[in-house]
């Protein structure tokens, strides 16, 4: 293991006695910055205890050390000379009215006690760090009893002035402690708490010490700018997107260990433990594969947040950390025989039953977690049970044997990063999707010969296994362009030499032993063992995410009409009931990152609604009010669907660790989040017409409208459903309404099938009526198997008909979702087909009008995205920056103009963060009338036209017809 600088060693000591909650400060920007931590810094902690007196606030626990003065203890233990050029909130330098934010509809105004200036502003605001000062016996984190003003803790308070005010950093104080607060623009924000108590004793120096570096005078004003306190905090959250993209690479080689670890176990069963799955649905394999990283990635989050059990036996015998503390301990005594051992996987299983099922022991206390994810019988290879029966209690398994070392390595990669131990606490959600994202888009296969896997050329690009001894019967001055056909690689000359002059499997190997992924394949894989085999798409353009300084502004814009029109023109405070029957959609939702986001925006407004109205419901004991509100937002507001079913696991994890509660169950997601092809479907009138035709006429005894009707109300049970409903009755009410729409679904997929069979016109509407007939004849179900294999193909048929899949989006007045947001694929019209099909292009072109062979692939969704929307609904979509060019924006922009859609706000060009060469385009649309001034790249205009400009046409100029002759 990497030996750990003992300067950043010394911050990370603090930083962990202190417990951030999420991202404030990394140790190696502090050290970067200059940050070093002087633990004989005695006269620092004098200074500050000489501000320290003792005061009982609480019969309970005794006098307790407190700060009667912020001023005097900022001035003495800080060095903060309260001067009027760079500090406010002094008579002197009373606060500026730009510093407050008025709030009339609560009678309210936000403002800060004292201010610190940004000397040399760059880009941002002029003020740096914002303080509020509050009474000994205020909590940060509690809603007081306010007869008037907005309800809400003096954190959410603050946070919300910093937002607003866009200073990056703010500073709460009760005398009892002071909590740093890092709200980048657009991002989550962080907190460190220094509790007085703490850095009053001797053991607390480092603490002091490292307050002192954070808000002394000279790192706010003083110290070059780029080891001042913005710069730091600024740096922080750049190291750690640095750490969760590296993070991203170390699980996806945890995947491959535990490949390997599960192929070593299939072999120490005869083949018996993997025949099942490996004969008829290989991909099982690589979902359960997956499940299990995304199960080792939930509990470290969780363990992280103390969301699990803090008891000596659980941390001891239970927990993740735990058994990679043991599992370390073993390799350095027996690094020989890691391989050779077993039990950690055992251990392993027997967590995820406990946290599926609960436990109850002593001070041991797990709540049930029922869900897909834990679920033991969804993949009971795992456990070594064979496929099919479901698990009886008490029943003896033996757990297939996954070497000791396999698991030990899997757990390295996910929690050590360069010698220092991976902190969860500081990841945002989103980057853990990140994390996901890079496991997705793989298929397993079995080697048709020895094979090894080759280095990705692009970065975030998979490995691509290749078949040496298929290579060796290649001639040998074709081997170079074999591998680069089949991985998408460049052969170096030196490789090329050694490939030319190979006459053997372990000649080739040696001689691709530069362009070799270890991590993928560290020794050559026999015949018949598994590889993951990435897809075309995948190894191409590699695995993308959307950080949430996108999602943020992104899903705060497309909601601000929706939500402005609900307050009415007098800006009354939303109700409850009108945020809870919002619907927002993600149509290519990935692993969730703008649900995510659309979750955070609508709790922290259902919270305010509820305290504007004196509503605020009953919060369960192990729930605050924003967790309970993101959980009720994610049961009846959100919607997402993706053509990649792994996708559909990523986003459920996402959401459940954004709504994660200690005591309760994951919040039931499996009726909102599905698998499907968002631009491929039928309305409901096109499926009771048998007609892929907008225009067909209604079919009679299809009974379409009765199963939708009673899907509709099996959905708003689901939706409506209490605390007190279990995980198993929500589940069975999804059983009985997957059941009810079957026979609709597999009509509209019938006539889809007869689309996507034909080559032309007549040869597809011979196959409809074919099709149509069989259904009539009540024949429909014999198709049903191979409709289901087509949906596992190479390339899939996934239909999805979204009228009858969200009724309750499409069976009310004004029917349609709110909003629909989200990062679509980009895919140039030339490549759909190739990645596709040429039938796939041929039914977009169908089905939607002013379609155009090159137009990008984003461009239908920006088409579809409006078919979705009600009125007055709004839509905010990332979109590749060509999105207002050429035949992408005659299929997409333009055609919406033309059908009523005004562009109200844009982003022109948006360099994704982390990368130089991706630009993409933020467009906002809504559907019918829009009051407000339209915001084209953050500037009003007077409107934005289809080429994202502010004035002119929206589509191609008009030749004119006396210029022919004389033009060429």
């Amino acid at each position: 293991m990497a030996k750990l600088d003992p300067q950043i060693a010394a911050h990370l000591e603090w930083i962990g006695f202190v417990r951030p909650t999420g991202l404030v400060v990394s140790a190696p920007a502090l050290v970067r910055a200059g940050a070093i931590l002087d633990r004989r810094d005695t006269e620092g902690q004098q200074l500050l205890c000489a501000c320290v007196q003792e005061r009982t606030f609480h019969q309970k626990e005794g006098p307790v050390p407190y700060i009667s003065d912020f001023r005097t203890f900022a001035s003495s233990a800080m060095g903060w000379s309260f001067s009027p050029k760079a500090y406010a909130g002094t008579p002197e330098s009373p606060i500026p009215t730009e510093l407050e934010v008025a709030l009339p509809e609560y009678g309210d105004v936000l403002r800060p006690d004292y201010a610190v200036r940004e000397l040399e502003p760059q880009n941002g605001c002029a003020w740096q760090l914002l303080v509020r000062v509050l009474e000994p016996n205020e909590d940060f984190d509690t809603i007081g009893d306010r007869k008037d003003g907005l309800e809400a803790s003096e954190h959410s308070r603050l946070d919300r002035l910093l937002r607003q005010t866009r200073a990056p950093a703010g500073v709460l104080f009760n005398g009892r402690a002071l909590r740093l607060i890092s709200a980048p623009y657009g991002e989550s924000s962080g907190w460190i708490d220094f509790r007085v108590a703490d850095m009053a004793q001797t053991a607390g120096r480092p603490i002091s010490t490292a307050l002192r570096l954070l808000l002394g005078q000279s790192r706010l004003l003083s110290l070059p700018r780029a080891q001042r306190l913005a710069a730091l905090l600024h740096d922080s959250r750049k190291f750690q997107n640095e750490v969760s993209e590296r993070l991203a690479e170390q699980v996806l080689h945890a995947l491959y260990e535990l490949l390997r670890g599960l192929q070593s176990a299939h072999d120490a069963s005869g083949g018996e433990l993997l025949r099942k799955p490996l004969t008829e649905h290989p991909d099982e394999v690589y979902r359960a594969l997956l499940t299990v990283i995304l199960r080792l990635v939930f509990l470290l989050y969780a363990e992280e947040r103390d969301m699990l059990p803090e008891d000596e036996t659980f941390l001891q015998h239970y927990s993740l950390a735990g058994l990679h503390e043991r599992l370390r301990e073993d390799a350095a005594l027996f690094p020989d025989t890691m391989d050779l051992r077993y039990g950690a996987w055992a251990q392993v299983l027997v967590l995820f039953r406990m946290i599926h099922d609960g436990a109850e022991a002593g001070s041991t206390r797990l709540p049930r977690r029922h869900g897909v994810l834990f679920d033991p019988d969804r993949f009971p290879f795992l456990e070594g049970r064979n496929a099919g029966g479901a698990r009886q209690i008490h029943e003896r398994i033996e757990p297939p044997l996954l070497p000791d070392g396999t698991i030990y390595r899997a757990l390295e990669k996910l929690l050590v990063l360069d010698g220092e131990r991976i902190s969860y606490r500081a990841l945002d959600v989103e980057q853990i999707g990140s994390v996901y994202e890079t496991m997705m888009g793989f298929r397993l296969e079995t080697a048709t010969g020895r094979s090894v896997a080759i280095k990705a050329q692009k970065k975030r690009g998979a490995p691509t296994a290749v078949d040496l001894e298929a290579l060796l019967r290649e001639p040998p001055t074709k081997r170079d362009k074999w591998i680069q056909d089949r991985a998408d690689r460049k052969i170096t000359d030196s490789v090329k030499k050694a490939l030319v002059a190979g006459t053997s499997v372990e000649d080739l190997h040696a001689g691709l032993l530069p362009v070799i992924d270890l991590a993928a394949t560290p020794d050559l894989v026999p015949k018949g063992a598994m590889v993951l085999q990435p897809s075309e798409e995948r190894r191409r353009s590699g695995s993308h995410y959307t950080p949430r300084e996108l999602t943020e502004p992104i899903v705060r814009t497309t909601l601000e009409p929706v939500l402005a029109r609900l307050r009415g023109s007098d800006g009354q405070p939303l109700r409850p009931a009108q945020i809870l029957d919002l619907k927002i959609c993600d149509p290519a939702m990935g692993s969730g990152a703008f649900l995510v986001e659309a979750c955070r925006q609508l709790g922290d407004a259902l919270v305010e609604a509820w305290h504007a109205h004196g509503e605020v419901p009953t919060i369960p004991p192990d729930e605050d009010e924003v967790i309970f509100a993101r959980r009720l937002v994610a049961q009846r507001c959100l919607y997402g669907v993706d053509r990649n079913p792994v996708a559909v696991d990523l986003a459920k994890v996402s959401l459940w660790l954004v709504t994660l509660a200690r005591d309760h169950a994951l919040t039931f997601l499996d009726h909102a989040l599905r698998h499907g092809d968002s631009l491929v479907g039928l309305t409901r009138r096109q499926i009771e017409a048998l007609q892929w035709e907008p225009t067909g006429a209604v079919v009679k005894g299809l009974n379409v409208r009765e199963h939708v009707d009673r899907v509709f109300e099996l959905r708003e049970r689901i939706r409506e459903a209490d605390e007190k409903i279990s995980d198993w009755t929500l589940r069975d009410l999804w059983d009985e309404a997957w059941f009810e729409l079957s026979k609709v679904r597999l009509f509209g997929d019938l006539v889809l099938a007869a689309f996507f069979q034909g080559d032309k016109p007549r040869d597809r509407e011979r196959k409809r009526a074919e099709y149509a007939t069989a259904i009539l004849k009540g024949d429909a179900e014999r198709h049903r198997e191979w409709l289901n294999e087509w949906r596992t193909a190479d390339k899939p048929l996934v239909p999805f008909h979204w009228e009858i899949e969200f009724p309750e989006a499409f069976e009310r007045e004004n029917a349609g979702f709110d909003a629909v947001v989200g990062n679509p694929p980009f895919l140039a019209g030339r490549s759909i087909s190739s990645t596709y099909s040429n039938e796939y292009l041929d039914f977009l072109k169908a089905d939607i009008d002013e379609s155009a062979g090159q137009a990008d692939l984003v461009a239908y969704f920006f088409r579809r995205a409006f078919q979705l929307i009600r009125e007055h609904g709004a839509i905010g979509l990332l979109a590749t920056n060509t999105v207002a060019q050429g035949d992408t924006r005659l299929v997409g922009l333009t055609a919406l103009t033309k059908l009523g859609a005004i562009i109200y706000a844009a982003t022109k060009r948006i360099q994704w963060p982390g990368s130089a060469t991706v630009i993409a385009s933020a467009v906002h649309l809504t559907k019918g009338e829009y009051s407000g001034t339209p915001m084209l790249d953050a500037q009003p205009v007077d409107r934005i036209s289809a080429f994202l400009l502010s004035k002119g046409p929206d589509g191609n100029p008009t030749e004119l017809g006396a210029n022919r002759v004389i033009c060429f």
